[in-house]
């Protein structure tokens, strides 16, 4: 189990590269150029938007994040290589910790893995749109967490 710690700057390249090749493994509906759109996002701006807490291993490489903007959650991602190590639950239990049990985290429809990762952790559907927080057409589906 690595150590839950703030996001620094020093980060950066290591959790856009962590977040692209997430997105590769886990977003099989995106294309390349989709791809290359939303990691320019994350390079330039989300991780600078959002409150970032990063899980890292013993030597410091991080494992994964999560991003939050008040008690919305607005990425989670996991070194693809970790799934399933309990990673993407220890974020959100942290996140749980710091802003209560009303998370909330909007994702893809077409994510089958992380809408039943959601689901099992307890958060329940509360909406859909049909286009994404960047107008495009990758319906999200609104999630809540009811505990």
């Amino acid at each position: 189990m690595g150590q839950i710690t703030a996001y620094v700057e020093k980060d950066h390249d290591q959790l856009v590269d962590l977040w692209y090749r997430a997105v590769r493994e886990t977003h099989a509906f995106l294309t390349e150029a989709d791809i290359a759109f939303y990691r320019q996002i994350v390079d330039e701006q989300a991780l600078k938007l959002v409150e970032v807490w990063v899980e890292k291993d013993d030597s410091g490489v991080p494992l994964g994040f999560i991003g939050l903007d008040g008690s919305m959650v607005e990425m989670l991602f996991v070194d693809p290589d970790r799934h399933g190590q309990g990673i993407g639950t220890r974020l959100l239990q942290y996140a749980e910790q710091l802003k209560g049990s009303g998370l909330r985290v909007d994702v893809n429809e077409q994510n089958e893995g992380a809408y039943a990762f959601y689901k099992r952790y307890g958060f329940v559907r509360t909406g859909r749109s049909e286009l994404d927080g960047s107008g495009r057409p990758f319906p999200l589906l609104h999630l809540e967490l009811q505990r």
